[in-house]
């Protein structure tokens, strides 16, 4: 018996993607209204009075003090007598624990001094897949969590950071960099284009498709001889900084996982650059080419004024499985190469990590019931201990101990 040879129907590529692209964008945006009713907006969880007490760097007796003293906000008390507090009102805790604390030496409310430069830190990688966008997410999070006023930029067109924090570019229309960046009359302020979070203390840029127009535009913005803004690209984010410089401590920046005009804009605003690196050898190999190339980019573009001065740059493993002989070896062999330039503390492979952003979530958000709890507790240890040794790297440049 002979079988007829099916021909499948020849498509048009672009409607088809187009329309696949529509149909995740409505299935994603059902699934946010459904997780955030009724507005479709990202709530935020109640904090223990033990990890209220280790983001504000004090005992939990000494919390629970506070709290039978009638001192401070007052707390969420379930009948077992358990305390917890939202991020708000953590946030009211250190402003009273500032103010009445008994030290003179201890400051609670880390904000910017008279004299202490913004600080800017870029979060980088040549290749995906290192845990940037994670590692970017937690460490702006953290940092408000300890009392630091934050502004988070996704500079990613693929928009991961902005999504990590409850808004679907596609739909949401939020502006992006590129309004503050680019080259016609069009240009907005950066301060048309922050949003808040759901985190007090934390605000964002989203990312959009849009980003990627720099891309374009910078090339023929520095072919004009009539003007020297194209020449001068690696200004435009320093420049659009300026005009928000004393509402922010940090400014952490997820950078685009390609070496192009986004991210040298970036790295040129920067005050301190983090590398994220999975220890495998593909993975360390990619690195290299990376800073090889970025190395002799930065050496082209020096002589017209764009040199990156920073206050520390650090590697960061990422996504690192310590029983896993090869990756161990691998660290190993960067601490060899540059122990002064990795940070001590690695990010662990979890998939407390990885299940929490399936809902679009971080380990800060998260309960600790949703998890088992020593899966939850190392990945949090890991999280704090990596974020603390970076908090510290901050103060420093600030001239703290």
């Amino acid at each position: 018996m002979n079988v007829a040879h099916i021909v499948e129907p020849s498509i048009d590529f672009d409607e088809e993607i187009l329309q696949q692209g529509e149909l995740i964008s409505d299935k994603l945006n059902m699934l946010r209204i459904e997780q955030y009713p009724p507005d479709a907006e990202k709530g935020l969880r109640l904090f223990s009075s033990a990890e209220a007490a280790e983001f504000l760097g004090v005992t939990q007796n000494h919390i629970k003090k506070l709290h039978l003293e009638g001192k401070g906000p007052v707390p969420h008390v379930t009948q077992s007598g358990r305390r917890s507090y939202t991020a708000e009102q953590m946030m009211e805790l250190r402003v009273f624990l500032d103010k009445h604390g008994r030290t003179d030496f201890k400051r609670y409310v880390p904000h910017r001094r008279p004299g202490d430069a913004l600080q800017v830190i870029s979060v980088v990688n040549f290749k995906g897949g290192s845990g940037k966008t994670t590692t970017t997410a937690h460490l702006a999070q953290y940092l408000a969590l300890t009392g630091h006023r934050v502004l988070a930029i996704d500079l990613d067109p693929q928009a991961s950071l902005t999504a990590l924090h409850g808004m679907q570019p596609e739909l949401d229309k939020n502006p992006s960099l590129f309004e503050a960046l680019r080259y016609d009359d069009q240009r907005k302020s950066i301060k048309e284009v922050i949003q808040p979070t759901n985190f007090p203390g934390l605000d964002i840029v989203p990312a959009n498709l849009e980003l990627q127009e720099y891309e374009y535009e910078t090339p023929l913005a520095a072919s004009n001889k009539q003007s020297p803004e194209g020449r001068l690209f690696f200004t435009r984010i320093s420049r659009a900084l300026k005009e928000v410089d004393d509402q922010y401590d940090v400014v952490v920046i997820d950078c685009p996982p390609q070496l192009g005009y986004l991210t040298l804009t970036a790295l040129t605003a920067s005050t301190s650059v983090l590398i994220t690196v999975h220890p495998q050898m593909l993975d360390i190999m990619s690195m290299s080419q990376f800073l090889l190339m970025l190395g002799g980019i930065l050496q082209s573009i020096k002589g017209v004024g764009a040199r990156v001065r920073l206050n520390w740059f650090r590697y960061l493993v990422t996504r690192y499985e310590p029983t896993d002989g090869p990756q161990a070896q691998m660290v190993g062999f960067m601490q060899a190469m540059f122990n002064k330039r990795m940070l001590a503390n690695q990010m662990v492979k979890s998939t407390a990590i990885s299940d929490a952003g399936i809902t679009k979530q971080t380990l800060y958000e998260v309960d600790r019931s949703q998890f088992t709890r020593s899966t939850y507790d190392r990945a949090m240890e890991s999280l704090n201990a990596v974020n603390g040794e970076l908090v510290e790297l901050i103060h420093k440049a600030w001239g703290r101990k």
